[in-house]
């Protein structure tokens, strides 16, 4: 079974986690009663695994998507980028990942190192890879690209943007993963603009957990240029660790305090915005795990899509 038969039949429910750089995070992940295992038991439809730019902690990549693999528990998604890569060498990794039993991939430009300007390879846009993928192997791998529901940053607009992701669909993807986005009504303009523009594919928005006000500003500002809504920053207000959430400053309990209560808040907030995405149709619900159980496993219980009988 791929990606593409599960969203003919149901909304799917997904998980992002990323390979980890050491060994004890490996272990974390993917040992027994491990992260992995702790996310199985929500009964995902299919856990995809990231890779750093420009193709770096590969290796990892692939040893957790084995892992998923043989776990038999759902299936692996592969993040692919085409930076830093000749067509010969897209080609073998392919291959590698087909080999391996893993025909599920995200095809994606890839992030680009610092200090670069372009991929440094043969290929230059996503909308390139879909396009060789199909090509070279037919419709032997699903294929899911990216959307940015506020328009890529890199990108010169939002028509423009929308008019690449028609481009990818046309090219061969089968369903769209959105990034993160905040902005609930600059959601529902994006999604409904796609479908104007003829983008039938079926969409899967991409969900960050608000739990850590560090990291959701990081998150949101570092490469994606993500709104943050009045309600949102409320809550990172309320909640503010002085000097600054970086670098806290204060006492150790006063901060461990407002780090609880900000994930409290930040959970609510995260479920009522899976009841928007819900109401207008969305065809999956990906949620980005960081490698972490807690968190993922209350917003599904909480948001309830899932059943529990």
């Amino acid at each position: 079974m791929q990606v593409r038969d599960i969203l003919k039949a149901r909304t799917a429910i997904s998980f992002e986690v990323f390979p980890p750089k050491t060994e004890k995070g490996m272990e974390t992940l993917c040992a027994a009663g491990g992260v992995l295992e702790q996310l199985y038991a929500l009964e995902p439809d299919y856990i995809s695994c990231t890779y750093g730019a420009g193709g770096s902690n590969v290796g990892r990549n692939l040893e957790v998507l084995k892992k998923i693999r043989a776990d038999d528990r759902t299936l692996p998604v592969t993040h692919f980028t085409c930076v830093g890569s000749t067509k010969e060498e897209i080609r073998a990794q392919l291959q590698t990942y087909l080999d391996e039993g893993i025909d599920n991939i995200l095809a994606l430009r890839g992030d680009l190192p610092p200090g670069w300007t372009g991929t440094g390879g043969d290929l230059h846009y996503a909308t390139e890879l879909v396009k060789f993928i199909r090509r070279e192997f037919g419709h032997r791998f699903c294929i899911g690209v990216a959307g940015t529901p506020e328009g890529h940053i890199g990108c010169r607009s939002l028509e423009a943007d929308i008019a690449y992701l028609r481009q990818k669909q046309d090219n061969g993807a089968d369903y769209i993963v959105t990034q993160i986005c905040w902005d609930m009504e600059r959601f529902q303009y994006w999604f409904d603009a796609i479908r104007r523009a003829g983008i039938t594919v079926p969409v899967c928005v991409g969900i960050l957990p608000v739990v850590d006000s560090a990291q959701t500003i990081r998150l949101a500002l570092s490469r994606n240029a993500t709104v943050m809504p009045r309600k949102l920053c409320e809550i990172i207000s309320r909640h503010w660790i002085f000097p600054d959430v970086f670098s806290p400053g204060e006492d150790e309990e006063i901060v461990k305090a407002k780090k609880a209560a900000f994930m409290e808040e930040g959970i609510a907030y995260t479920v009522r915005q899976i009841d928007v995405f819900r109401s207008l149709g969305v065809n999956g619900l990906h949620l980005y795990a960081l490698n972490k159980y807690e968190a993922v496993a209350r917003i599904i219980k909480e948001s309830g899509i899932i059943d529990y009988v």
